[in-house]
């Protein structure tokens, strides 16, 4: 008897729920072809009765419906993997300094346009446009040239610089993201003032601009020296070579002033017109951690305070100024002027009190009278002088700790610098030549290691274990039996530029 094609559909269905593992191929689990589409109906009718009931598909459908979940899953897997991709290359584009500085910039240019925009629809506004047009299109452009050739020629043709070597300043590198480092060379201080270069560089973050006053015969032999360092380290810095000048006075007897050449520190306000900050340190002095944090001081000055310095001493009883001094001084036992961090902007506005006439003098106006007065009572010459400056205006002084200018004083007497012997020695002053003799080795190690070190080189193999080597000849000297005041500090700096160094590699790969 012949079977309708709604029966045949209620059959099949039947064997498929009595035997569901049977191959599709078999007779018993097909559908005939001209009751396909009527089967596949009744099926979803009996479906919405019986949730588990299987629907009849042919060969070719099957096929079909394999290779579109296939293609579903590919386009899913491909569109995952694109997502990841671009989400690891956003990150690190995230992360990069200039790109995101760029994107600042572009940001804040556009809300500039956007501002202006809005406020041209105003009557505020054009009378605003009126105003800027009246002003030349050229004007902002030789504006910006003169300020170049400002910080290029310095304040005349006697100061002139005569020569600047690195990358020039972009916008990307503005005028506060460079810190500014003075230092004078006189006589033999070459290979001293260039160890001295090369510790602030190996350590420092930020770029640096190096003012350097040198003889006339030391300034070529500057020039060969440093254009003869790698790029890598080049590129971090700039440098200025200045004649040594002084603005009002005898120059020959500021010239012999305590040592060849100290006094010029006293006129870097008056010279370095165009410099906002700056650090001034002796050509004896040693970075053993990241000129930025020193440099990070300025942050810390109060609405008066103009100049910082470390004290000459930490105990008055055997303090030179408290037991000898035979002019007026700063606080309790003076100040050393070996490491002077100061706000020039500040110091050039400011009138300075002072036991000469009522009235306060500027910075330059004071100078010479004040040599004049003490010349035949001070001892240690310019730094004599701004222990009288401060001494008449202590509340433009700010004093930071001993380990930043750690000299044979804190350890030939006992150790009587605490803040070294806590955190480490942050700068190394090796005054009284003890890095050229064998009275302390221990400041002599350091020196020899910094000024041998090959740039370029692992800090931890060719800088940290030779001083740490070395150290141990010097356990039986003063200074030597405090290791770890010497080297504390160095290691934590080497040890953090060594891990933002394999960081930053990584990163990059």
């Amino acid at each position: 008897m012949a079977q309708s094609p709604r029966l045949q559909c209620l059959i099949l269905h039947g064997r498929f729920a009595e035997a569901p593992l049977r191959s599709p191929s078999s007779s018993a689990g097909k559908c005939e072809r001209g009751a396909v589409t009527k089967c596949q109906l009744g099926l979803l009718s009996l479906t919405r009765r019986h949730e588990r009931s299987p629907v009849c598909f042919t060969q070719p459908q099957q096929v079909a419906l394999t290779m579109r979940i296939h293609c579903k899953v590919v386009v899913i897997t491909v569109c995952f993997g694109v997502f990841l991709l671009l989400y690891f290359l956003g990150g690190n584009a995230a992360d990069d300094p200039l790109l995101r500085e760029v994107a600042e910039q572009e940001e804040k240019k556009k809300e500039e346009e956007s501002n202006s925009s809005r406020r041209s629809h105003s009557d505020f506004g054009r009378n605003v446009a009126e105003k800027f047009a009246k002003k030349s299109p050229v004007e902002e452009p030789l504006q910006g040239r003169k300020e170049r050739k400002a910080i290029n020629r310095g304040v005349n043709a006697k100061t002139k610089p005569r020569n600047i070597v690195g990358r020039p300043l972009t916008k990307r590198k503005r005028e506060k993201d460079v810190m500014h480092l003075a230092v004078v060379a006189c006589g033999n201080r070459l290979d001293e003032t260039l160890t001295m270069v090369k510790s602030a560089l190996l350590f420092s973050l930020k770029r640096i601009m190096f003012h350097i006053f040198a003889e006339d015969p030391l300034a070529p032999q500057f020039e060969k020296r440093l254009n003869q360092w790698p790029h890598s380290i080049s590129s971090k810095f700039q440098y200025r070579i200045y004649p040594i000048t002084f603005s009002v006075g005898n120059a020959d007897e500021w010239k012999k002033l305590f040592k060849p050449c100290a006094a010029q520190r006293l006129f870097l306000p008056v010279i370095l017109k165009d410099v906002d900050s700056l650090l001034y340190v002796d050509t004896d002095v040693l970075f053993l951690r990241p000129m930025d944090d020193i440099w990070s001081f300025l942050k810390s000055f109060n609405s008066t305070q103009l100049a910082a310095m470390a004290p000459e001493h930490e105990v008055p009883k055997i303090g030179w100024y408290s037991r000898f001094a035979r002019h007026p001084f700063y606080g309790v036992t003076g100040v050393n002027s070996g490491v002077m961090l100061m706000n020039l902007t500040r110091i050039r506005s400011t009138l300075f009190k002072n036991s000469m006439i009522p009235s306060g003098l500027s910075w330059e106006d004071i100078l010479h009278p004040l040599y004049q007065k003490y010349k035949n009572h001070i001892t240690w010459g310019d730094q004599d002088l701004l222990n009288i400056i401060f001494h008449y205006n202590p509340e433009c002084l700010f004093i930071f700790p001993c380990q930043w200018n750690y000299r044979p004083d804190h350890c030939m007497y006992g150790s009587n610098c605490k803040g070294a012997e806590k955190e480490g020695v942050s700068i190394l002053h090796g005054n009284r030549g003890v890095y050229h003799d064998d009275k302390q080795p221990a400041f002599k190690v350091v020196y020899d290691a910094i000024c041998d070190f090959p740039f370029e080189d692992n800090m931890f193999q060719s800088l940290f274990y030779p001083i740490q080597t070395k150290f141990l000849d010097t356990v039986n000297t003063l200074c030597g039996r405090i290791p770890q005041v010497f080297l504390k500090q160095i290691e934590k700096t080497m040890r953090k530029a060594f891990d933002e160094k394999v960081v930053r590699h990584v990163r990059h790969n």
